[in-house]
């Protein structure tokens, strides 16, 4: 079963079959990892929504984000790709939602997911975009720039979290060192290495909770009030308000969304080796935009593939469409049953975030592979550098410099890896190759 894909060794491969069990076993981990509620009770806070409300916020987005995963996974990109809330819309939805209602808040969501849905499918303009804008050198510098992105992110929500900065990052340290342990653990023969390279982010969430509860970080009571079952329903907020002005920003910020989720595609395909072609881009396209839709239809929010998820791949060597689907099923599960949802956010943050923080590294080193292939000359050197300088410099910039800037200007800085990769794409069609000055015939010397 174990298989080499452009030098990750992959335990599980895209298509292999394992039992259902093993499969919701390696998917649970997947779910484990992710702080998907993060973006919901960000934007619930910024609504003032009651805690009733965001409970139910919260549990919809559980729901959309396993609804997606099963579309992309199973019929959209059918690639080892986790939906879950893309941060980047959150200013927007926050503005249209507290402005207009949370009814023109859905309305602004629907158009632009049809209109995403119909770009890869029927016209199939999402791959030639992506062919003509998205060589590998923009390819592997996007990758690397999410990494880099996360980072901090990571870092700021252990420093952050409730409690002491040193008993956090005691937490997160025990939690990180785990999962690196289990990976060194991993490159060993034999069904050892196997099973700790597979279960490795379970047992650092396993060992890292444990220290937490040690010092009283570890808090069960909401699992304890929460109901066992709560059905969905369509248009939970009413029925959807189309307003014209909304819908255009939320056009704009799906632009900006595929921009990023096309970097965790390749982060997804340089760990799996499975090619991006035309077809699959075509059919990612499609899979996004009707996860959106029909996520939208019961009241959750814009999704987008999770880098993180994309950076579990490559730690565990699991990258079966099985367990992702598994995993989305799960997903549904903690939509449906409260208590589940709430035992899954009792789980320390300094934990995740301490996983989190290795899943980055293996984000970055997997975009490096691509880079490492091409030339870096002074041109290619600016192309990969200068994003990387602006994206560092957004993510150092302070939330009060962008009071007073124009609407559209607050939701492209609000995302780090937005900016980062806007300006890759931007700086490699407007600084000229080597073809381009033989064109002119300009040669090295002359413009020396």
């Amino acid at each position: 079963m174990e298989q080499q894909r452009d030098d990750v060794r992959l335990v599980v491969g895209v298509d292999d079959k394992i039992s259902v069990g093993k499969a919701f076993l390696l998917g649970l981990q997947h779910v484990l990892a992710m702080d998907l509620y993060i973006a919901p009770i960000i934007i619930a806070g910024l609504l003032t929504l009651d805690t009733s409300s965001t409970s139910f916020f919260i549990q919809m987005c559980f729901l959309a984000t396993g609804i997606g995963t099963l579309i992309q996974t199973g019929f959209g990109i059918r690639l080892p790709v986790v939906q879950g809330p893309s941060y980047v819309p959150i200013g927007a939805l926050a503005a249209i939602g507290s402005k207009l209602g949370m009814a023109a808040m859905i309305g602004s969501i629907i158009p632009g997911a049809l209109l995403m849905a119909f770009v890869g499918y029927p016209l199939k303009w999402f791959a030639k975009a992506v062919r003509r804008f998205i060589p590998p050198l923009v390819g592997g510098t996007v990758i690397v720039i999410v990494g880099i992105a996360l980072m901090p992110t990571a870092m700021a929500n252990i420093y952050n979290s409730p409690g002491s900065i040193g008993t956090n990052s005691l937490i997160a340290a025990v939690s990180a060192a785990v999962l690196v342990a289990c990976m060194l653990l991993g490159q060993k023969a034999g069904k050892a290495g196997t099973f700790f390279r597979l279960v490795s982010v379970l047992i650092a969430i396993f060992v890292g909770t444990v220290t937490a509860a040690f010092f009283g970080g570890v808090d069960f009571s909401s699992v304890k009030s929460a109901a066992w079952l709560s059905l969905p329903k369509f248009f939970p907020y009413g029925a959807p308000v189309f307003d014209i002005s909304a819908i255009l920003t939320m056009v704009f910020v799906y632009l900006i969304i595929m921009i990023e989720t096309t970097g965790t595609w390749f982060v997804v395909s340089s760990v799996t080796g499975k090619e991006l072609t035309e077809e699959r881009l075509n059919r990612a396209s499609l899979g996004e935009g009707l996860g959106c839709f029909v996520g939208a239809l019961f009241g959750g929010t814009p999704m987008t593939g999770y880098s993180s998820n994309a950076g579990l791949l490559a730690v565990t060597g699991v990258a079966s469409r099985m367990a992702i689907m598994a995993g989305g099923i799960i997903l549904i599960a903690l939509g449906l049953v409260p208590k589940l949802s709430a035992a899954i956010t009792c789980i320390p943050e300094p934990v995740i975030n301490g996983i989190f923080g290795i899943v980055c590294v293996a984000i970055v080193t997997n975009g490096l592979k691509v880079i490492l292939h091409i030339t870096i000359d002074e041109r290619n050197m600016m192309v990969i550098g200068l994003p990387i300088l602006l994206t560092i410099a957004v993510t150092v910039l302070p939330k009060d410099a962008l009071q007073g800037a124009p609407d559209f200007v607050n939701y492209i800085l609000s995302s780090n890896i937005t900016v980062g990769a806007l300006a890759t794409l931007i700086l490699n069609q407007v600084i000229p190759d080597k073809k381009s000055w033989a064109k002119q015939g300009v040669t090295a010397e002359s413009r020396s």
